[in-house]
């Protein structure tokens, strides 16, 4: 695996959930993503850092909305900054809650065209989404590694068995990724 080109994609919304799960002492808005990168890269070539999201949009009438607008705006900026793709999903309400659409095809899509363009030799994927599987098996058949990001305290068994490379970040890791710099 020496100088493999490392493409990472994460599931936002799949990392949010997993970090709410978990007991950190530091804020889980201060983790530091390229230091995530750098962990999951190791001393690989980082050619592509990209990061799904579902859209927050502004509800006429609904102060929450403007709130979690304007904190993702800030968010997704910082992300920016630092040189991640961010890509959107759309984010609908059903009745009081929200769910993500297109987040996961947008995913499976950009692990596909990275795989058959050879623009990556391992796509490190942080999700435990099993909606994915498929794709997976296909940038596999193209000779390309798959590197399952999970979580110890939430493996996903399904994705652990369809990929190559197996990582279960401990909260030990999430914490040192979390600490104020």
């Amino acid at each position: 695996m020496q100088n493999d080109k490392i493409a990472i994609f994460i599931d936002g919304n799949n990392l949010y959930h997993r970090l709410k799960e978990i007991p950190l002492t530091s804020p889980r808005s201060s983790l530091d993503y390229n230091a995530l990168a750098l962990l999951l890269a190791g001393r690989e070539k980082i050619v592509a850092r990209r990061y799904y999201i579902g859209a927050v949009r502004e509800e006429a009438g609904n102060p929450r909305s403007s709130k979690l607008m304007a904190a993702q705006q800030r968010f997704v900026s910082k992300l920016q900054r630092e040189k991640w793709a961010v890509v959107f999903g759309q984010l609908l309400k059903t009745g009081d809650s929200y769910h993500e659409k297109g987040v996961d095809v947008q995913i499976a899509v950009d692990l596909l065209v990275g795989a058959y363009e050879d623009l990556y030799d391992r796509a490190v994927l942080v999700s435990s989404d099993s909606d994915l599987i498929p794709a997976l098996t296909k940038v596999r058949a193209k000779g390309k590694k798959v590197e399952y990001v999970g979580f110890s305290h939430a493996p996903s068994h399904a994705l652990i068995t369809n990929s190559d490379i197996r990582r279960l970040l401990r909260i030990e890791e999430i914490e040192s990724l979390c600490a104020e710099r």
